[in-house]
Parts: structure tokens; sequence; C-alpha cells
């Protein structure tokens, strides 16, 4: 066998390597993408529920283990009964009661934890055997840290409800989700760049600006969402397509200074979020219509359609939500949705850079 047929066997091994190392990153990072999803529906069920507040302590490792006596459930309860939300909201409440609201925030604190553990060891075994490409490396890091980054930050919502407000800030609640919003995109970007891709030629231009556009404004509207949530505005104004009988109602700016309106009035954050569900919905279809003008029967023509059909999907799941005064399990949809029609859409952005570059170097023997 010669030199040159040496080489190509090897390349053939090293390749058949690499494809199947980047199956099982991808496998991993869709347990990872699955994980994150199940903690914002139990995350958004705590909030509607109000449990966000039933454990009053940040324990990052005793936490882990739940009460198992009464005496620990009762400590548990003494200490929620210190804070605004018993004495102003649920004054009276039994330790039953107490314990309904408890099982959904330390379920979301479970998961937050497990995703930690489900992230950071396949990552690391990976990495010390040579699974995980140089080129990726960084931002698996960059992601693993994010999420450490994101538990105080979901503690630092947590503690806004404690001295003084009965619910957590708006604020501090949009943040949390919207970081959430960034793992769980990233991890949606990389999982993509390691999949194969069609041989249909990207277009240029305004596709792939459509595509940007339509996945930052999906991350603007759940932001608008979480500001929504930590409002409770979906409990007012139930109608559609009108709002307080008009298109465009009365009263959206009538705090002063004006700007606060934006993230403290109810009516003008619901306002708001209608206005950007609209334009979501507009971007969406004006992407469709160029990508079937500029690239038609290309799998990203298709992709633009099928985004198009699960934001409308999604419009509808929200109408529902307002319209039923935020059912439990039809605002729960809504969140998840949200993700993911996120995660499509990022997938669909990510579609047009191709797939990373297969280097597979054989040192050529004389």
């Amino acid at each position: 066998m010669s030199a040159a047929d040496v080489t190509a066997v090897e390349i053939h091994g090293r390749t058949q390597k690499r494809d199947r190392d980047r199956k099982m990153v991808r496998i991993w990072l869709g347990v990872v993408i699955f994980t994150l999803l199940c903690l914002v529906i139990v995350g958004g069920a705590t909030r509607l529920t109000g449990s966000g507040l039933s454990i009053t302590e940040w324990k990052p490792i005793h936490g882990v283990v739940p009460p198992l006596s009464v005496e620990e459930w009762q400590e548990e309860f003494e200490l929620y009964k210190r804070i605004p939300q018993y004495q102003e909201i649920n004054k009276g409440m039994s330790l039953d009661e107490f314990k309904t609201i408890f099982w959904w925030e330390w379920a979301h604190r479970f998961l937050a934890r497990g995703i930690g553990l489900i992230f950071a060891l396949p990552l690391a075994f990976f990495w010390l055997t040579g699974r995980i490409e140089p080129r990726i490396r960084r931002p698996l890091v960059g992601l693993l840290a994010l999420g450490g980054f994101q538990g105080f930050i979901g503690w630092w919502m947590v503690s806004s409800g404690l001295s003084k407000l009965t619910s957590v800030s708006q604020y501090r609640l949009a943040v949390h989700l919207t970081i959430a919003c960034l793992i769980f995109a990233g991890c949606v970007w990389i999982m993509r760049g390691l999949a194969p891709h069609s041989d249909d030629r990207a277009p240029a231009g305004r596709g792939k600006a459509g595509a940007i556009a339509v996945a930052m404004l999906c991350i603007i509207q759940i932001y608008l969402g979480a500001l929504v949530a930590g409002l409770d505005a979906g409990l007012t104004y139930n109608t559609w397509p009108l709002m307080d009988g008009a298109l465009v109602p009365g009263g959206l700016f009538i705090q002063e200074p004006w700007w606060i309106n934006l993230f403290e009035n109810p009516k003008t954050v619901q306002f708001v979020h209608r206005v950007g569900a609209y334009t979501l919905l507009l971007v969406a279809v004006w992407h469709m219509v160029t990508m079937l003008a500029d690239a038609p029967r290309t799998t990203h023509a298709r992709r633009s359609v099928v985004l198009l059909g699960l934001i409308l999907l999604q419009a509808g799941v929200g109408i529902m939500t307002l319209l039923t005064q935020v059912h439990l399990h039809t605002a729960l949809l809504h969140q998840g949705m949200a993700f993911i029609v996120l995660g499509f859409a990022v997938a669909h952005w990510r579609g047009f850079l191709g797939e990373y570059p297969r280097e597979v170097r054989v040192e050529v023997r004389n």
C-alpha cells in the first residue's frame, strides 16, 4: 500500500471518529436542552402558583435534601411566616398548603442543580477523552460559567421578595429568564453547528438578516413576557384583539417619568408585549416571503415556513392564555412554546453558516 493510500485510510478513520464524537456531543447537548426546557416550565409553574418565595434561604449544597421530619417542615414553615408574602397574602395557611408551594420551588432548584451536573460531568469526560473540538471548548466553558452565574441571579431574584415585596421583582425575574434564554440558545447554536447540513447554498443578504432578526425578537419577546409575569399583567384586560375596548388603549403613560410605564405599569407592559408579538409575526412573514423568493425549494426556505408556523401557533396559545386569565396549563404551554420557537429560530439562523469545518490532520510519511 502506498503512502497516499495509507494517508487516505487514516483520514477516513479519523473522519469516522470525528462523526461519532460529534454525534455523542449532540446527544449530550440535546439532553441538556430538554432539561433546560423542563426547568423553564417548572420555573413558570413556580411563578404561577406563587411558590417562588417558599424557600427563604440559599443552601446550594444542603438545600438538595428536603425536610424529612415534622420538625424540619415546621422550621421551614416558620421561616416562611417571617416574609411579607405570608403576612399579607397567605396568613393562616396550613402546613399542608405550605408543603404544596414548597415542593414546586424545591423541584425548580433541584432541576437547576441537576442541570449543572448534566452539563459539567459529560463536558469533563468528553474533554479528557478528546471528543470536544478545540473550537467549541471556550463556548462550552462559557455556558457552564453562565449557568453558575444564573444560580446566583436566581437567588438575587428570590431575595427581592423576602423583605418588602410580596413577590419577586419583575426586573430581576426578566433578567433571570433572559439569561436562561442565552444558555438555551447557546446550547442549540453549538449543537446545530455540529450537525450535518444540507448542500443547499444559503442565500446572502436579507435571508440571513431576517433569520437574525427573528431570533433576536424572540429573546426580546420572552423578556417582555417576563415583565408581564412579574407584574401579573396577564390577569387584567383579558380580551383580544381589543384591549380595554380599543386597539390602542388609553392610560399607557400615566406614571412619571414616562418610560417607567414600560416596566412598572401593568397595562403598558401587556400592551408592549402584544405589540412585540405582532412585530415578531410580521418579521417572520417577511422573512418567509423573501426566503421563498430568494431560495425556493431549499431547506432554508422550508425552515422559514416551519418557523412562521411555530410563531403562529405560539400566538394562538398566547391569546388563549390571555382569554383564560392565565390558566395554569395554558400559561405553561405558552412559556414552553416560547423556548421551542426560540430554539428553532436560533437553529435556523445557525443553518445559514453551515456545519463546523471538519478538520482532520494526518502527518504525511515519506
